[in-house]
């Protein structure tokens, strides 16, 4: 066995040695019998000035390398280093080109080993980390990292990593091990030839399969050890009523258990809602311990009562809280054993039969097999199945669709039956006491298509200022060019080898006499004529939604209602092509309807492989009829629905979708959900406004006589924790154009920088004027030092972009919509939070303009009954991000003057905790932020 690694980091002027850029250190750590032998580093002179922002990722500077050796100098030591070593790096592709290059150029040979790339490995032998960057994985396996971006240190880390994978991949069962040899050939780098080295030397190797893990069908699985039957139902279980019983049980979980008054009033409020059978509206303020707050007293009513209680919430990150964090914190605490269980939509999880018939497919892309291999990895680690415990790159997405459970067109192989995750997720719901699951799905109920969910009379709903939101996605339709497109796409012309092709392969193996088939020539012109179709249809939405704008200057996203009763040319264009599209669909769906019905009646008996691509064809004719259902009920059917096109001017077709949804959905709510459940409890920090709870109960359809309405204030003390200030030095935001505000709102944020060293999140509500901000922050060059994060700009999920905004001492973050609410960053990380504007929504917005127009028809005011309570709860949740502990400070900049100089300025303020609240000019405020802060 080549037992000899070099572990290499280097740091470089840039990104490009061809271009000139040069390595300025170098460093190498070898591993030689699984141990450090060796560590050799140097800075090098680049011969060149070094950026500055590579000073600044580094700490390495010019003076530093003034006197520091040439390459070409170091050169004989590194080729030495390497002598028979594999070459290992963290992103071994650029250290390997630059060190080549570099080699080169020293009149070397340059390096021609075998390479391997960690964080190739890591990708497959970590399938669940969150990222696979060297500093993410050194803080999973508790690695210290003191000086990142530093070669020395970079590659100690990567090489100690290296040593704790090498261990993981020969400690995986040997089936497993033989599977990811035969895949790992279409990797980039060399561990196809490292693990036929393992399994060559370890002949002693331990053929013992662990206690933990099962082989089904030639593949290891982690065992999964049945659950010890919960105790019967025990009638004495007695809720603990008073506040001394509450604190005996509560405080078996806490080390140091400190009472919240409020937290037990939530407890008796639940239990109470359940126990009369009635609805209930909680507001429940941060720090109140909410999730507990309700966990308790639905654990004793579900076991006292034998009954199963649903929890749902909106968000995966609330779901997976409550799983890891809360539950285990109920299951200390109680006398008694309960079971929970998380429940998803069925695609959700991995289909075992599908994934094991594709495993050994040829011609795979480089994605899909790095995908095959974290699957047989994770397998021995999860018990669920379940996709969200996968970091899948966008191309294993893909593989992910031809391995999703989802109902089969042949009857399901009843020997995968009994390791199924979607039917154990399903059982174990059955037996539960506990079901935490999300809105759409708690939804997918009323559309009578048959759910996951058992029956369930009592539901907490969590995160319930969303629910009418989750309702009128559900209740409605969307309809998009690029999925379309991409669906349509896997079938494919004939000669693109997709779908189509396969599905000919199929039938040519079998005799064709008296079928009445169109010819593959038809079909073939067919799908020409559909992508025409579907690029017309698409072309003339963009086009009808530019002759509805006037005065777009700036904007480039861009919303526009779309109605039936809207006269000209362009859309009687749009409904004759949306006809032709919807006649298309259905052609195309009974044209591959027929070939599948022949083929399953002329051929006796199939291969697994064959089975697999009529699965994956029949799954494809299924979602083209969703996509033709969806069509008609957009553009065919007359419906009541507000529908509206959002688009991208810059890129209309590729960007454009279409929406349709009904304006209010409180009696479909209120009909198919509440009446047809005896209690549900909503719960949220964001349900009144101004004490009052009208608004929500409108929209969810709630009765106020049978509704119960309780607010819990949080235990924070916000009088002496936030100071608001609103400069009075801002023009009004109604009477300047959006350049001048733009101007007007940087320079003050530039000052609240500096006053407050950062840890800013600034809140806008359109992202035009994010954008045009951010701009302008970075052209003044007056932030230089600060780190600024922008949602849309930077890129990363809301969640990436948090992390990092936490993990710099100055750093700003800017965000739109989904930075309002569920943002989470406790202590200084944040102690400066900015509202750019009063979160009203545009009255020309599809969804807003639509409501608005119904409730004035109905003789309402739409101001006072639709714009102003949504805006005060959507102000109400900003607010709530900056304070998240009791021993947090902050403060809070309003820009827009309306919260002081309109009458209905004040239902703002009196809607969040009463503050002490300053008025002035900048330079006044910041004077005072120094003292303060």
């Amino acid at each position: 066995m080549l037992n000899k690694f070099v572990v290499i980091d280097l740091e470089t002027t840039g990104n490009i040695p061809k271009k000139g850029d040069k390595i300025i250190q170098f460093a190498a750590v070898v591993i030689e019998n699984g141990h450090i032998t060796e560590k050799f580093s140097s800075l090098t002179n680049p011969q060149k000035t070094i950026p500055a922002f590579i000073e600044e990722l580094t700490g390495i500077n010019d003076d530093m390398v003034k006197d520091a050796p040439l390459f070409t100098e170091i050169a004989e030591k590194v080729i030495s280093l390497l002598d028979g070593a594999y070459f290992v790096a963290h992103n071994v592709l650029f250290d390997l080109s630059f060190l080549q290059e570099e080699l080169i150029q020293a009149g070397c040979e340059g390096f021609f080993g075998p390479v391997l790339d960690t964080v190739e490995m890591a990708r497959i032998l970590y399938p669940t980390a969150d990222g696979y960057k060297l500093s993410e994985l050194a803080e999973k396996e508790n690695l210290n990292h003191y000086r990142p971006h530093q070669a020395d240190s970079d590659a100690h880390v990567t090489a100690e990593l290296f040593l704790i994978m090498l261990k993981r991949l020969s400690t995986l069962p040997q089936i497993t091990i033989d599977q990811l040899t035969q895949l790992a050939g279409g990797l980039k780098s060399d561990l196809q030839q490292l693990i036929d080295e393992i399994v060559e030397t370890s002949s002693e190797r331990q053929e013992e399969i662990p206690r933990s893990i099962e082989i089904f069908k030639d593949i290891a699985l982690k065992k999964s050890f049945e659950e010890e039957e919960l105790e019967a139902v025990d009638k004495d279980v007695q809720y603990p009523s008073s506040e001394e019983e509450k604190i005996e049980v509560i405080k078996h979980g806490f080390q140091f258990f400190e009472k919240r008054s409020g937290q037990f009033l939530m407890m008796d409020s639940v239990y109470e809602s359940f126990q009369n059978q009635r609805h209930t509206l909680i507001e429940a303020g941060t720090g109140i311990g909410k999730s507990l707050g309700y966990l308790l007293p639905i654990a004793y009513f579900s076991k006292q009562h034998k009954l199963p209680i649903i929890v749902s919430t909106h968000t995966i990150q609330l779901q997976e809280q409550i799983l890891k964090k809360e539950i285990p914190l109920l299951a200390k605490i109680l006398p008694f054993k309960i079971s929970t269980v998380l429940l998803k939509g069925r695609n959700h999880y991995l289909s075992l039969e599908k994934f094991h018939r594709t495993l050994m497919d040829e011609n795979d892309n480089y994605d899909t097999t790095l995908t095959k291999m974290q699957i047989l990895v994770w397998l021995t680690e999860t018990e669920t199945g379940d996709k969200d415990e996968l970091n899948l790159s966008s191309g294993g997405l893909i593989y992910w669709n031809k391995i999703k459970d989802e109902p089969t067109v042949f009857a399901p192989n009843q020997g995968w039956q009994e390791k199924d995750f979607y039917l154990k997720a399903k059982s174990n719901a059955q037996a539960a006491d506990i079901i935490i699951t999300n809105h759409s799905l708690l939804l997918s109920d009323l559309k009578g298509e048959g759910s996951i969910l058992p029956e369930a009379d009592y539901v907490v709903i969590d995160e319930g200022h969303h629910l009418e939101k989750t309702a009128g996605q559900f209740f409605g339709y969307s309809l998009d060019y690029l999925s379309s497109r991409l669906l349509i796409g896997q079938f494919g012309l004939y000669e693109q080898k997709q779908l189509f092709y396969e599905l000919e392969g199929l039938l040519s193996s079998i005799p064709l006499q008296g079928n009445k088939l169109m010819h593959a020539f038809e079909l073939n012109q067919m799908v020409m004529d559909l992508n025409y179709e579907m690029d017309e249809f698409f072309k003339l939405i963009a086009l009808f939604a530019k002759t509805k704008l006037t005065n777009i200057k700036g904007f480039n996203r861009i919303k526009v209602r779309f109605s039936h009763t809207d006269s000209g040319k362009e859309i009687k264009a749009l409904i004759h092509s949306a006809e032709r599209f919807a006649f298309l669909l259905k052609d195309l769906y009974s044209a591959i309807i027929d070939r599948l019905e022949w083929i399953k009646k002329e051929k006796q008996s199939l291969m697994s492989k064959e089975e697999n691509k009529i699965e994956e064809i029949f799954t494809f004719v299924n979602e083209l009829g969703e996509l033709r259902n969806t069509v008609i009920s957009c553009f065919i059917k007359e419906s009541k629905d507000v529908k509206w096109i959002e688009m991208d001017t810059r890129s209309p077709q590729n960007i454009t979708t279409f929406i349709a949804q009904p304006a209010f959905v409180a009696d479909q709510l209120k009909e198919k959900f509440f009446h047809s459940k005896k209690a549900v409890v909503l719960t949220s920090a964001t349900l009144s406004i101004n004490k009052s709870f009208d608004y929500i109960m409108k929209e969810l359809g709630l009765d106020p006589v049978s509704t119960d309405q309780m607010t819990i204030s949080s235990p924070f003390q916000y009088k002496d924790q936030v100071q608001l200030f609103i400069p009075e030095d801002l023009p009004e935001i109604n009477t300047v154009t959006l350049d001048d505000y733009v101007i007007a709102i940087t320079e003050h944020i530039i000052t609240i920088a500096e006053a407050t060293k950062g840890r800013m999140l600034i809140l806008f509500t359109a992202y035009d004027m994010l954008k045009k901000t951010y701009e302008l922050i970075k052209e003044s060059g007056f932030l230089n030092e600060y780190v600024l994060i922008a949602q849309g700009i930077t890129s990363g999920s809301r969640t990436r972009l948090t992390r990092n905004f936490q993990r710099y001492d100055k750093a700003i973050l800017l965000g739109t919509s989904s930075f309002w609410e569920g943002v989470d960053i406790p202590g200084e990380d944040l102690s400066c939070l900015v509202i750019v504007r009063l979160p009203f929504s545009p009255p020309d917005e599809p969804l807003t303009e639509a409501k608005c127009q119904l409730i004035v028809r109905q003789g309402g005011n739409a101001f006072n009954e639709y714009s102003l309570p949504e805006a005060i709860l959507r102000f109400k949740q900003g607010f709530g991000r900056l304070i998240r502990t009791e021993k947090d400070r902050g403060i809070m900049f309003v820009f827009d003057r309306r919260i002081v100089t309109t009458k209905y300025g004040k239902s703002f303020l009196k809607s969040i905790p009463a503050i002490p609240i300053k008025k002035g000019t900048m330079d006044e405020l910041v004077e005072f932020i120094h003292t303060w802060l």
